[in-house]
């Protein structure tokens, strides 16, 4: 598991200062750190268009808040497959191929879910979304830790979850201007229509982006393969038990918050558009923060602790948001960066984190199981908070998402601390 880096010692020693772990790139890593950055920015963007749109998707069909809440837990749980199949991708034919292959997918559905004509049409293309969705954040990422040095790999890694409020906030850009312009029987299918966009990646990947040199080199040998089951067994076992709780209690929280906090913004709050999406705005800007501090807390701090720092303050601030008194809706506005920026800033370790856990042989379907599984498992909660609301309002439903936080934390107990690996 542990070798010499790839990159050339003296370019790393040299470089100093806010931006060293960039200037310790090979040009090779640079384009890779790129293209990774790029498809993540656009697979939070696409993901972003449906939640943005829900009110004109409930209003278009005449959907129930449970019928709404599983267009996006559909979306995720599909994407654990999804992930699980690009996790073998990764290992058998390279990160870079798979990178490609799951970035085509999830844009040529996000456009396709534009021309729905009924609600189980917009299902099932919203499903297929997903299969591309699960499987990009894995191959960059896994690509990219294979080309960063030891020393930097929770901040870079955490540059590549940062591309994530880069793509929310394009998303929430095009949304008001679309929402506020276009007929809303016509602006949500406009939305979806924007999610050709990552085609432009593809082109920019195909020509400059390559595997690592060790990677490479060992899938040109097409040496013995680690058995795929090797992840369920043994040490890895409780490694991917734990790993993919700790996801689960993670992106339950979050796609709780990501899901609904528009929705309640406007029929709890009685905000509008452009309204929400000044609100939405101050939260991406804190979830923007958030990654990239998080990483260099990953470094400094451990991996584990990072995540503990940050599970407590999520679940802290999200019961504070929701708690807020009818008219008081200018602390909504102050607490929308710190919920952002705590919400976010727990992703950052991820990257680094479950790199650090498996070896090259089985690194991809390790990490794109243990994410994607939790993913999907978590993807339960915002259908969770669609029934729930019926009941108690949208924000008393918001509780779910504290729950997830405090999963997570438990999760931890059964994980190693991973700083200080060094892999290929």
């Amino acid at each position: 598991m542990t070798s010499t880096p790839t990159r050339p010692p003296a370019l790393g020693d040299e470089a100093t200062g806010p931006l060293a772990w960039y200037r310790s790139f090979t040009p090779q890593g640079r384009r890779a750190f790129k293209g990774a950055f790029g498809g993540f920015a656009l697979d939070s963007y696409d993901f972003q268009v449906l939640p943005l749109s829900m009110v004109a998707i409930a209003a278009y069909f005449g959907l129930s808040k449970a019928e709404t809440g599983l267009l996006t837990t559909v979306t995720l749980v599909v994407s654990a497959f999804g992930g699980i199949l690009a996790g073998v991708l990764i290992d058998r034919v390279g990160r870079v191929r798979t990178l490609m292959i799951t970035v085509a997918t999830y844009a040529v559905f996000t456009v396709l879910c534009g021309f729905a004509t009924s609600y189980p049409m917009l299902l099932t293309c919203r499903a297929f979304q997903g299969l591309g969705f699960g499987g990009e954040w894995a191959a960059g990422a896994v690509l990219v830790a294979e080309y960063a040095r030891t020393r930097y790999r929770g901040r870079v890694l955490a540059f590549i979850q940062s591309s994530w409020a880069v793509g929310w906030g394009l998303a929430v850009v095009v949304s008001t201007l679309v929402m506020d312009n276009v007929d809303p029987g016509l602006a949500w299918r406009v939305m979806f229509w924007t999610g050709a966009l990552p085609a432009l990646l593809l082109v920019y990947v195909r020509r400059n982006v390559e595997d690592a040199p060790a990677v490479a080199e060992r899938l040109s040998r097409k040496e013995a393969r680690v058995p795929l089951s090797s992840v369920f067994t043994g040490d890895l076992a409780r490694k991917t038990l734990f790993a993919s709780l700790l996801a689960t209690g993670v992106q339950g929280g979050y796609y709780t918050i990501a899901t609904w906090l528009p929705t309640y913004l406007k029929t709890e709050r009685g905000l509008t558009v452009v309204g929400t999406g000044g609100y939405l705005f101050l939260l991406i800007t804190g979830a923007f923060c958030g990654y990239l501090t998080g990483g260099y807390l990953a470094d400094f701090l451990g991996r584990k602790k990072s995540f503990a720092v940050f599970a407590v303050l999520s679940a802290g601030l999200l019961m504070a948001y929701i708690n807020i008194p009818e008219g008081n809706n200018s602390l909504l506005l102050v607490l929308g960066f710190p919920l952002g920026f705590s919400a976010s800033a727990i992703f950052s370790g991820f990257g680094s984190f479950l790199a650090e856990l498996y070896p090259s042989g089985v690194r991809g379907t390790g990490q794109s199981f243990t994410y994607n599984v939790g993913r999907a498992v978590g993807a339960f909660f915002p259908t969770a908070v669609g029934f729930q609301a019926g009941q108690s309002g949208v924000g008393g439903a918001l509780v779910y998402g504290a729950v997830g936080y405090a999963i997570a934390l438990v999760a931890l107990l059964g994980l190693p601390e991973t700083r200080g690996t060094e892999i290929v």
